[in-house]
């Protein structure tokens, strides 16, 4: 039976525990990673990477490589569309415009007030675009007549284009759609070798001094300062730190992707379509690649299906019956074998505040710590800036020079200086990520709700005033900067 002593060991090979062990090799602390597969594991094929997910990249040197497999994409285009049965109609609209600090975002509307509508609910949601609006009705020179438009035969409103691109608070901003294996490939291949154990299921926790001593199902034990949980939404971590198994949120979520021949790819676009118990999005990884999802709230006999990858496309398709003919044909294309349909779980907000991120020597990172709805596509973006956070946090705990009188200490006095830094690195990781998370997470879940909405004052908003508001939103929660891998390693005064 093999017995090892580590200093860092990260469990669960993912987005957020490649990323940790990266970040950490960067500030040159070694780690080592537990994997229960035998391979890096893919799951959900691909991933909206916004701006703030591209600082983290940058930040442990993988962002290159990943731009230049990736389209970036250039608009965000929302669709409201009919509900199964209602009646198509072409109908007459007024065009507006809002003007913001950063954007002009066009939409239209049937009806004269929503300007109005806008103005209350952007206040209650407690301004979280910017402070001043100016929304100006297109008129006809010399009528008093707004501008007409007609909407399309397919959706039953045009709604707003947003562009992806410009300059935000924390610089130029950038969205691609990555492919999940890609992003764990090019993070794997920078780490040094030896740096992941494939095979390796944690199955017990247990204390020893101020080490945590894991138990593998191989029998194998291993010894360590330092234990972070980045074993995913049913983490072993997040449960011996005392977190509830995560919640379902009610929906469900069917992801594809399909490789094409030739360039019938789509435009550079992140094509959005929600209404009434769905939401859905179609976007470009690259020339030959397209990924798609569906979230819905399944009936008991759809979710008696979920295992049947033939029967969630046939699903999929016949709620997207109102999507663009160019557009669908993409999940028509798309082969059995790369669709996938699993739950949506998410933690709750009084745990994401008053649970046990980090406990002594262990803390949880990505899905392990803040599950999460999608409908922001911020949880991989959250996890990457996690692992730069803690990484940043916890070297100060491995690379501080010690001041003399420890020099002079004993083993086990000096043992204990150092878990007395990491525990305080800890916290300090914690401390700062509890709002981020808890923010994100609430928001995500608020707007799935919203989005899906079948209560008809909430489809009033979602279908009028949601698709405005989403696009700045989106913006603002990505336009964020979780800093750069830099180290204090001066002598601290103990």
């Amino acid at each position: 039976m093999e017995s090892l002593v580590e200093d860092v060991v990260i469990v669960g090979a993912g987005i957020a525990g490649l990323t940790t062990s990266l970040a950490l090799h960067r500030l040159g602390v070694r780690s080592l990673v537990l994997e229960c597969s035998d391979a890096l594991r893919v799951t959900g094929f691909a991933l909206t990477t916004w701006t703030n997910a591209w600082k983290a990249l940058d930040a442990v040197g993988v962002g290159a490589i990943l731009r230049q497999q990736h389209l970036q994409l250039n608009e965000w285009k929302p669709n409201c569309m009919n509900t199964p049965g209602t009646r198509m109609t072409s109908s007459a609209c007024t065009c507006y415009v809002v003007y913001t600090s950063h954007h002009k975002i066009t939409f239209y509307s049937k009806y004269s007030k929503l300007h109005l509508c806008i103005r209350v609910y952007l206040i209650l949601l407690n301004n979280l675009l910017v402070n001043t609006y100016i929304i100006n009705k297109l008129l006809h020179p010399r009528s008093i007549r707004c501008r007409n438009v007609t909407t399309s035969l397919v959706m039953e409103q045009q709604t707003s284009s947003l562009s992806l691109k410009g300059t935000g608070k924390h610089g130029e901003r950038e969205v691609r759609c990555v492919r999940r294996q890609l992003m764990l490939e090019a993070l794997a291949k920078e780490l040094p070798s030896g740096t992941m154990r494939f095979m390796s299921k944690v199955v017990a926790i247990h204390e020893s001094g101020f080490s945590k001593i894991l138990h593998l199902a191989d029998g194998t034990t291993i010894k360590t300062k330092v234990l972070i949980g980045c074993d995913g939404i049913n983490s072993m971590v997040a449960k011996w730190l005392g977190f509830k198994e995560a919640s379902f949120t009610g929906r469900y979520v069917i992801r594809g992707y399909t490789k094409l021949m030739g360039h019938d790819g789509l435009e550079p676009k992140f094509n959005h379509y929600f209404g009434k118990g769905f939401r859905a999005g179609v976007l470009p990884c690259d020339d030959n690649t397209v990924y798609w999802f569906l979230t819905w709230t399944p009936t008991t006999q759809e979710m008696g299906l979920t295992e049947n990858p033939a029967k969630m496309k046939q699903l999929a398709l016949s709620m997207l019956e109102k999507m663009p003919s160019e557009v669908k044909s993409f999940i028509e294309k798309t082969e059995v074998k790369d669709i996938l349909t699993s739950p949506l779980r998410y933690r709750h907000q009084w745990e994401l505040m008053l649970g046990n991120i980090s406990k002594d020597n262990v803390c949880v990172v990505g899905d392990a710590f803040h599950p999460m709805a999608p409908d922001l596509g911020q949880g991989g973006c959250c996890a990457l800036e996690d692992g730069i956070v803690l990484a940043r946090f916890l070297a100060e705990a491995f690379n501080k020079k010690p001041c003399k009188h420890i020099k002079e200490m004993d083993e086990e006095a000096k043992a204990e200086v150092q878990h007395k830094k990491i525990v305080a690195s800890l916290k300090k990781y914690a401390k700062e990520r509890k709002w981020r998370s808890f923010d994100i997470s609430v928001t995500s879940y608020v707007m799935g709700l919203v989005l899906q909405g079948d209560l008809k004052l909430v489809a009033h908003f979602r279908d009028k005033v949601l698709p405005n508001f989403l696009a700045e939103l989106l913006l603002k929660k990505s336009d964020f900067d979780c800093g750069k891998l830099i180290c204090d390693t001066y002598d601290v005064v103990e």
